[in-house]
């Protein structure tokens, strides 16, 4: 091979090895660059944010509690002396009039007991008219003249007392309302200490939620209450009441404390016994930082947040919470209204990671 030919030969074959590094290099990069992109898309984590809001912050208290009769709007019926019932008239639920005969009672001996009265009264008046006229005469000492006249005081006592027990023993509703309570069963023996009905007027009712000792202790008189049927915060809004008092003691079976709420109008009427969920407004802040209650990560003894920056970079940050509602929490101290925290993925979210936020 002539010399001049051997060198062009060597000098492309440099220049294609020359070309063929710089191709492998390009291709190494390029691969290098895409992997790196592909692995910093795969280590962002998706979540759901929401905007942390300044924003008027109600705190308040759910309770359970029921419809119950206001005092005064209530009667409880028993027999005014030992007897048998002799006839029911009416039944748990029924409407009745101020008046109207509810329960009969055995009468024949009241009716006895009562002549029995009247015949020693008659009586008693005799031995007093004798007692006066041989006191007057000197014939009988003092005494027995005071003694006829207690003995006419107390028979003119009885009979008052027994026609009442008579006249007693048809049990009348003294108000107008509807029967809540029947314990009264034809033929059965009953006595004063036995309540046989009870009758309530549905137009005078209050509702007596039922809250803790310690809760109660933050419950006053004139706080708001929002009224809704049912055991939860989403059952159908009835209206807003009042509360009137707190009961001071504690109930023995329930070992809660009664509040007592009254609402002047309701979008519908109120039934006795009705179950009632009921928010108490505790306090009223105008200008609370608020989020969503699902951004809160425990830690420790405290809570803490992610809040995602402008480069979609999420930070832990502590945060000091107040009161809270079914929906949102009140942040005393840490966040600031218009930033943004993590909501859905906030838990096992780590400080400073990639996240990219889904749609809901």
């Amino acid at each position: 091979m002539r010399p001049g030919l051997s060198i062009v030969l060597r000098g492309t074959m440099i220049c294609l090895l020359l070309a063929t590094t710089s191709l492998a290099a390009a291709c190494s990069n390029a691969s290098e660059n895409g992997e790196s992109a592909d692995s910093s898309a795969a280590t962002a984590v998706g979540v759901r944010t929401a905007k942390v809001t300044t924003q008027p912050f109600f705190e308040t208290l759910g309770a359970i509690g029921a419809i119950e009769p206001r005092a005064g709007h209530v009667a409880l019926l028993s027999a005014p002396a030992p007897t048998r019932v002799a006839q029911v008239l009416v039944s748990v639920g029924q409407k009745v009039s101020k008046g109207s005969t509810l329960v009969l009672l055995e009468q024949s001996a009241l009716r006895e007991a009562a002549r029995s009265a009247e015949a020693a009264l008659t009586a008693a008046e005799r031995n007093y008219e004798r007692a006066r006229s041989l006191t007057a005469a000197g014939i009988l000492p003092r005494k027995d003249l005071d003694q006829a006249t207690a003995d006419l005081a107390k028979a003119r006592a009885d009979v008052v007392a027994n026609r009442r027990v008579l006249q007693l023993s048809v049990l009348r509703s003294p108000i107008s309302g509807v029967v809540t309570k029947m314990n009264a069963v034809m033929g059965a023996a009953v006595d004063m200490n036995q309540p046989l009905v009870e009758v309530a007027d549905p137009s005078g009712v209050d509702i007596v939620l039922q809250v803790g000792p310690t809760e109660a202790a933050t419950v006053h008189p004139g706080a708001k209450v929002t009224l809704r049927s049912g055991e939860k915060v989403t059952g159908e809004l009835i209206g807003t009441g009042t509360v009137m008092d707190i009961a001071g003691t504690v109930d023995s079976a329930s070992r809660s404390v009664g509040v007592r709420v009254r609402t002047a109008t309701t979008r519908r009427p109120l039934r006795l016994g009705e179950t009632i969920y009921g928010e108490i407004t505790l306090a009223t802040r105008e200008n609370a930082v608020t989020a969503p209650l699902e951004a809160l990560v425990p830690e420790g003894d405290g809570f803490k947040v992610f809040v995602v920056d402008s480069s979609s970079v999420a930070h832990a940050r502590p945060v000091i919470v107040g009161a809270r509602t079914e929906k949102v929490v009140e942040i005393r101290s840490g966040l600031a209204g218009g930033e943004t925290v993590v909501t859905f993925g906030a838990y096992g979210l780590e400080d400073g990671a990639k996240v990219v936020v889904q749609k809901q």
